[in-house]
């Protein structure tokens, strides 16, 4: 939908806002999106100064061309509302508020209203967008409703590990399977019973891809808190993208290429996609909309998705181009 910005978001990097050794590390590095923390990485004593530590981080290091973004603490907490004033007011190249376990259309709305008065009080260049996470049974429960909430509202991220509290599920380890949800398979002829593993995250982050697919929002696919454990990550990054997720948390420095590579187009796609769009462009030519390509037929579904292949191929070859300049 065109009142959302287009942005990369295939790896989004949280980087604790009370830690300053962390900032030109993030700003160095590879990742799409970086937010600086003042909610859960911030022990209440210490909310204030963190809040002038990404004050200070968003107007002194240069972060290049990057979406850059602040979770503030949630609405009902006694620093959000600082959180959201001082940061706007003071930082021009803040892009997103990121705003922690909304659970109703109100609450985004709240943040928008406030956006605006800030805005209408010290115009900017550019609107500054809203990111949500859906990290409660109530927010998943009314994603739908969230992501039709406001216009500034641009991406919705599934937040696994107070979810994960909130439904009084028993992990301690966020992302990966639990080994419990599985059933067992009728008894072969020996009669043994193969166990057959289901991702009991799926239902919350199914419903946050496809409310956010129907409104034009980009979805993404929160934390892998074992950040040793790389196989695990790029399988649940390929999970995500495979149920249509924009992109994924690193929570560790770690994890931004990972999440890098599985959501960019592999060279064997993009080069199915110059095929299919010149295969169909000829097809067009002589009145025919379908075509076989490698023994498959195409035809305008797979154009547009060819398409799109092509368009995030330029975006991101973009971006590289950007960030090797800086």
């Amino acid at each position: 939908m065109s009142h959302v910005p287009e942005r990369l978001h295939r790896s989004e990097l949280a980087v604790p806002a009370h830690s300053e050794r962390f900032f030109a590390k993030a700003a160095a590095g590879p990742a799409d999106v970086v937010f600086l923390d003042l909610e859960d990485a911030i022990a209440p004593a210490a909310k204030d100064a963190a809040r002038a530590m990404a004050i200070g981080a968003l107007n002194g290091v240069a972060w290049g061309a990057r979406t850059m973004a602040v979770r503030v603490n949630a609405l009902g907490t006694p620093w959000v509302l600082r959180d959201i004033v001082d940061v706007v007011r003071a930082c021009p190249r803040l892009d997103l508020i990121l705003l922690p376990k909304a659970e109703s259309a109100a609450d985004v709305r709240f943040v928008d209203q406030l956006l605006t008065s800030l805005e209408a009080e010290a115009p900017r260049d550019r609107r500054i967008g809203i990111e949500v996470l859906l990290e409660t049974a109530r927010g998943v429960a009314y994603a739908e409703e969230i992501a039709a909430s406001s216009p500034r509202l641009e991406a919705m991220v599934f937040g696994l590990g107070d979810y994960a509290a909130d439904m009084r599920m028993p992990d301690t380890v966020f992302g990966r399977p639990n080994p419990d949800y599985a059933v067992l398979a009728d008894a072969d002829a020996n009669g043994a019973r193969a166990r057959h593993l289901n991702d009991h995250w799926h239902f919350a982050l199914a419903r946050i891809a496809n409310a956010c697919r129907a409104h034009g929002l980009r979805p993404v696919d929160g934390p892998y808190t074992d950040y040793r454990d790389h196989d695990g990550f790029m399988a649940s990054a390929r999970r995500a993208r495979a149920l249509g997720c924009e992109g994924k948390w690193a929570i560790h420095p770690s994890q931004v290429e990972a999440a890098n590579a599985v959501f960019s187009p592999e060279p064997e796609k993009v080069a199915w996609a110059r095929q299919v769009t010149a295969a169909l462009e000829q097809a067009k030519s002589s009145g025919r909309g379908a075509v076989g390509v490698g023994g498959v037929m195409v035809d305008l579904v797979h154009e547009r998705r060819a398409l799109e292949i092509l368009h995030r191929a330029a975006m991101i070859e973009t971006a590289d181009r950007n960030r090797e300049g800086r």
